[in-house]
């Protein structure tokens, strides 16, 4: 598996990303860790996912615990993180209502307070976590600035951005990637213009919940069980698991997703890295489309 860089001028990361944010879940020791993130990168996915907000503000410490016991092993991935979410939480006890926060001081200090989380001295890309209604163009600019400077974050992009949104931040200062929600339940991103210019741009964007939170595979309701359906019949076809159909679902959309694989299991993830192999044609795309939306293409 090649590294590919997310845009013209920006970091170079593996096709299928690593999603770390339910770390705080599987109770693991920091040994435990640190296996599943050399198994990862024996995969080929050497690119990992996170925020400052996972696992109750939790996620990037025990990621960092992990990746303190391998001296050296920090030079062959490459760590994504987000901020811009405040969450009512008992780390934050300050936090008396969930809000966001994009202003240069809280980016500045987010960032910051990842590094040390993380245990390195560098962020490869670092996220606005979500849109902002306060967000000062220029402010964000002007802390990217500084952090870019600083030698703190290489490059930064944003998450879950309307086109417009995009726009008016990417007039201020360089962005690499919009992280959307994209799946055959969630198609929205297909419609709104989101591709659509981060196509134009030469924009990669990266996908988080590409199985929909695992809808795609064992959801009940009535889309969730079509979808199922025509995952299982393309993957007979092709030999194939349906979560490895479902990634290369992803991926044969012309924009070039990188699809957040969040799982524990080493397995799942070798499904998603499968996908990488398997060219969906356009009827196969196309029934997906379908199932998920109920009804065939206009």
């Amino acid at each position: 598996m090649s590294l590919e860089p997310l845009a013209p001028d920006g970091p170079v990361l593996s096709p299928i990303v690593a999603g770390a944010w339910r770390m705080a879940d599987w109770g693991w020791t920091p040994q435990e860790r640190l296996s599943w993130i050399e198994q990862c990168v024996e995969l080929g996915v050497t690119s990992f996912d996170h925020a400052d907000i996972y696992g109750g503000y939790a996620v990037e410490t025990l990621f960092g615990e992990a990746l303190v016991l391998a001296p050296g092993l920090r030079e062959r991935l490459q760590l994504v993180t987000k901020c811009g979410i405040k969450l009512v939480d008992a780390a934050r006890p300050a936090h008396r209502v969930k809000h966001y926060d994009t202003s240069a001081a809280h980016i500045v200090a987010s960032a910051e307070a990842s590094l040390r989380a993380l245990r390195t001295d560098r962020l490869d890309l670092l996220l606005i976590h979500r849109p902002d209604p306060l967000l000062d163009a220029d402010e964000v600019a002007q802390a990217f600035e500084r952090l870019r400077r600083d030698g703190k974050v290489q490059h930064f992009g944003v998450s879950n951005f309307t086109p417009a949104q995009f726009e008016l931040l990417a007039s201020r200062t360089p962005l690499v990637t919009n992280q959307i929600e994209l799946h055959p339940l969630q198609r929205t991103p297909l419609s709104d213009g989101t591709l659509d210019q981060l196509q134009r741009l030469r924009l990669r964007p990266m996908v988080w919940s590409p199985l929909a939170g695992g809808a795609l595979l064992s959801g009940t309701h009535d889309a969730a069980r079509r979808v199922q359906a025509v995952l299982h019949e393309i993957a007979a076809a092709y030999g194939v698991a349906p979560a490895t159909v479902a990634f290369a679902w992803l991926l044969r959309l012309p924009s070039r997703p990188l699809p957040v694989a969040g799982s524990r299991r080493i397995e799942a993830l070798r499904e998603a890295v499968a996908a990488l192999a398997l060219r969906l044609d356009a009827q196969a795309w196309a029934a997906l489309w379908q199932a998920g939306s109920g009804h065939e293409l206009p």
